[in-house]
């Protein structure tokens, strides 16, 4: 019995492909879907954000105290819990979204169940306390489209997280899930299929964006080795902060799954890859789940709803994930030992078994699929820009007001997405620059923030897409940053090329230098050098682009590298060697507070009267500038 008690007879595989062929199993689907637990259209829904954000503040416990509010009410059977992915905005987690109302909780807590019952399910009314407040305005945010976080957003991708269960296939088939997939069986060559994603513009979403419809093409007509193809999937993002394709997973899998099988069906692939990250635990289980449905259902397997393809998918865990950009990547790598794939992450080479044509893609350039062959290329053409197509997915974080995942269409500008979506820095400071992409992304400074979000406009100012944008206020250090992305880098590359390899650690080495008061006029020139020499050396895009932190900071912000190298002097006041921290007489108080919060007791002073501070004892830590009230504690 396919999951969610819907009995065989009601829809075999037989019927579903007589029915695929006829046109009309996407209706048949929806109605399915509408069977689950019995639930009669337009039943209240009430929808808790229970991704890994959402589980981290106590989403888990909200919806237990839900179902155990509406058991006791007796309403079980008129609203229905659903534990959802990520709706996006995290830093207001956990979320409650009730439907068809649309209304908006946020930060909910358990003991906020009843009230919320009360208010909003029993009666039509709302909590206000509960609803989010517009810093601008003032004003209550009743729906999701009233908060300044969501307005300028595109949520193509990230929209159904709210209306889909991940555990349950029926949310995604009644969202219209896999009416793509019956589309491309029965009513599409695979060469037609190509031709739509061509028509698209679709493009890799990581590097430089490489023609997703030509990688396919290319893959097809390649002589395949014992008649194999295959289709893999990377959902390793490979930095910190960077949870663009964690978000999907564990939101909604079955948009992956149905791409992927759109994907080989076109290439003539019959085996397919996912790789995803050990620490994505939810991800994990989420997708291994979705996979064992979509078999239940017939959608993945042998005789695909009786269209006689065939493909199926397997997940591997672990550190690392191939590199996904360009096909050339995969046939220069794999020319120094046949049959054998290389995976940045590990400072090994990985073995793979991937003898064969295969197309390597990330796991959000796989979700846009199934959307261009339902709606067609063009429709999907008509979002973006000229020469980037459809919307990305960025993990907004730093020291932005709002964080969160957030799906823009693409020509939408930096200073849009930092300050309209993210609402500016968080402590009021200006904003010193962003880092867009992964750790082996660019700095791009506040002045250049009008660049849009453009694959071509982006690589013409030596940035690249990425799936992160780290916001910096003006206490950031850039070469403390520069410092921190190499190391991530050192720890995170495979380092088999001298390149990135050896370039790497020296890079690290100086920068160390530098932020020690160790450094030296000439090792501003010795990095660029070094950046120039990792760039041309490197075999994969990832090692080439390792030098982008330390380069684009030295191009930006010099004057921060000629302080640090020959003033020994950190300008943001970050470098602890090169800072000196000490108390103005004329400000301070006596109140005490930076005394009692000192880890080193290093000040002291009577009450009332102005403190002082043992440089012998002080370890430079700054808590004593975030304890002083009147900010006395003066960086020198």
């Amino acid at each position: 019995m396919p999951p969610g008690g819907v009995e065989p007879d009601v829809l075999t595989i037989e019927a579903l492909a007589a029915m695929a062929g006829a046109g009309a199993v996407s209706p048949r689907l929806r109605e399915l879907a509408s069977l689950r637990q019995g639930a009669p259209p337009g039943r209240v829904v009430i929808a808790v954000s229970t991704g890994s954000c959402g589980l981290a503040r106590g989403a888990a416990q909200v919806a237990e105290a839900l179902d155990r509010e509406l058991r006791e009410r007796k309403l079980g059977n008129e609203i229905q819990v659903r534990r959802t992915g990520c709706h996006g905005f995290c830093e207001i987690e956990p979320v409650v979204a009730i439907y068809p109302r649309g209304v908006i909780y946020h930060s909910v807590a358990p003991t906020d169940v009843p009230e919320i019952v009360s208010a909003s399910l029993v009666g039509q009314g709302t909590v206000d306390r509960l609803l989010y407040t517009d810093p601008e305005s003032g004003l209550k945010c009743l729906q999701e489209r009233d908060i300044p976080f969501y307005r300028k957003q595109f949520r193509l991708l990230l929209g159904s997280n709210a209306l889909i269960d991940p555990r349950h296939i029926e949310d995604y088939l009644a969202q219209g899930g896999y009416f793509a997939l019956s589309s491309a069986l029965f009513e599409m060559k695979p060469d037609e299929v190509i031709a739509e994603i061509k028509r698209s513009g679709l493009r890799s979403r990581t590097g430089t964006g490489f023609p997703t419809g030509r990688k396919w093409e290319e893959c097809r007509n390649l002589p395949a080795c014992d008649g194999v193809r295959r289709v893999v999937c990377s959902a390793d993002e490979g930095g910190t902060g960077a949870y663009m394709a964690r978000g999907l997973l564990e939101g909604n899998p079955h948009s992956i799954i149905e791409g992927m099988i759109i994907g080989a069906y076109a290439v003539g692939a019959s085996l397919g890859h996912v790789h995803i990250r050990d620490e994505y635990s939810l991800a994990a289980r989420n997708l291994c789940a979705a996979l064992e449905q979509a078999r239940a259902w017939g959608f993945l397997g042998k005789d695909i709803m009786g269209s006689g393809f065939s493909f199926d998918i397997g997940v591997a865990r672990g550190r690392s994930a191939p590199v996904c950009d360009q096909p050339e990547t995969r046939s220069r790598r794999s020319e120094a030992r046949p049959g054998s794939l290389w995976l940045a992450g590990d400072k090994t080479r990985i073995q793979a078994v991937y003898n064969c044509p295969l197309v390597i893609d990330d796991l959000e350039t796989w979700a846009n699929v199934p959307a261009i062959v339902a709606k067609g290329g063009q429709w999907y053409s008509s979002i973006g820009t000229g020469s980037s197509k459809g919307t990305k997915i960025f993990a907004l974080v730093g020291m932005t007001q709002n964080t969160g995942l957030v799906e823009v269409p693409m020509g939408l500008s930096l200073r849009e997405i930092v300050h309209d979506i993210g609402g500016g820095t968080s402590n009021g400071s200006r904003v010193k620059a962003v880092h867009l992409g992964g750790p082996a992304g660019s700095f791009i400074p506040a002045g250049m923030m009008d660049i849009r979000v453009d694959f071509d406009e982006l690589a013409a100012r030596g940035a690249s897409m990425g799936s992160t944008i780290t916001v910096l206020d003006e206490h950031a250090c850039m070469v403390d940053m520069a410092r921190y992305f190499t190391r991530l880098l050192v720890k995170e590359l495979c380092g088999k090329c001298s390149g990135c390899g050896e370039g790497l650690d020296k890079m690290l080495r100086i920068l160390d230098d530098l932020a020690e008061g160790r450094g030296m006029a000439e090792d501003i020139a010795l990095l660029e050098g070094l950046g120039k020499r990792i760039n041309e050396a490197s075999l994969c895009p990832r090692g080439a682009n390792a030098a982008n932190p330390v380069l684009s900071s030295i191009i930006h912000f010099p004057r921060e590298y000629l302080a640090h190298a020959v003033e020994r002097y950190c300008p943001a006041g970050v470098c602890k060697s090169l800072i000196t921290l000490h108390v103005d007489l004329a400000r301070c108080t006596g109140c005490q507070s930076c005394a009692r919060d000192c880890p080193q007791e290093a000040i002291t002073g009577r009450r009332l009267e102005p403190h002082h501070i043992d440089q012998r004892k002080c370890n430079k830590c700054r808590i004593c500038l975030e304890s002083c009230p009147v900010n006395a504690i003066v960086v020198s």
